[in-house]
């Protein structure tokens, strides 16, 4: 017979419902019913009240290209850093999975990365990778004019997918021990027996194994490489140079807050907010068919 929690007063149950009914309507609902207002309306900048515009800013930012090139550089800058982290990450977690000398120690190192602030972040990349000192500089010296993020968009959209893979290669190693560390041992064990290598049972018993959390991570990190970059972007790049990395996310901070642009950062939200909820539905819908769950 199945077991269930029951409440003996019907008041109990919407006491620990409604602090998390009012959170969720505080920090979702509300702001982004205000971000669909404002993204019907043309706000003015020093104050005046709305004036009702329906579609029209939609309309405007669809039909500027300087707009879908931010959309061009997001997709980009998600699908490679997504695929960096990840890489990076699974890497990681295949030879700390193995029992070796030290290994709980590089567990914990390897998680501190995600632990930091991305400004912090992005001030330490861009003096790491900064074309006079840098890490990078003896590229400089070998071929001058080779690595500069200042100047060269190329190398600066480089330089912001390396920092945020960075950040993401602790959180995705988190997930991915974790999944190795679940796979019955008897079945490595078993397949070693049979002469199997490290790759082969890698390839063949713990990748198969693994796509849950793959797919669970591809979710996450394209979804945050859309919203998370700001603080990176902004401290490193500043969108620049000649926007070569103002990416949507950016866009949106920059057209509102230094171009006064209320309404129609408003509506680049929405924009934001409605392709990350289709490329969700997208994966979901076609990524899920290929995850082996048993």
């Amino acid at each position: 017979m199945e077991k269930r929690a029951t409440f003996g007063s019907w008041w109990i149950g919407i006491a620990f419902a409604v602090p998390q009914v009012i959170l969720i309507f505080t920090f979702f609902y509300w702001p982004a019913g205000e971000a669909i207002y404002w993204s019907l309306t043309l706000q003015q900048p020093w104050g005046g009240g709305n004036i009702w515009v329906g579609l029209d800013n939609f309309r405007q930012i669809l039909d500027d290209p300087i707009y879908w090139a931010s959309v061009l550089r997001s997709v980009v800058f998600a699908v490679a850093s997504t695929g960096l982290a990840m890489g990076g990450a699974l890497i990681l977690a295949v030879f700390v999975d193995r029992e070796c000398t030290g290994s709980r120690l590089y567990r914990v190192v390897l998680i501190w990365p995600y632990g930091i602030a991305a400004p912090a972040l992005g001030l330490a990349f861009r003096f790491l990778m900064a074309p006079e000192a840098g890490f990078l500089a003896f590229l400089n010296q070998i071929a001058p004019g080779l690595w500069d993020p200042g100047l060269n968009g190329t190398d600066a959209m480089i330089e912001i997918i390396v920092a945020f893979s960075w950040k993401y290669v602790g959180y995705d190693f988190i997930f991915f021990l974790s999944a190795l560390q679940a796979i019955p041992r008897a079945q490595i064990e078993a397949a070693a027996l049979d002469g199997a290598g490290w790759l082969r049972r890698l390839r063949d018993i713990q990748l198969p194994l693994l796509t849950p959390t793959v797919f669970f991570l591809l979710v996450i990190d394209l979804t945050e490489s859309f919203q998370d970059s700001f603080g990176i972007v902004d401290i490193m790049t500043a969108g620049g140079p000649a926007r070569a990395t103002e990416l949507m996310v950016y866009k949106i901070y920059f057209d509102g807050f230094r171009g006064f642009d209320y309404s129609g950062a408003a509506a680049q939200s929405i924009i934001l907010m409605v392709l990350i909820m289709l490329l969700t539905v997208l994966q979901f819908r076609f990524i899920e068919r290929r995850v082996h769950y048993k």
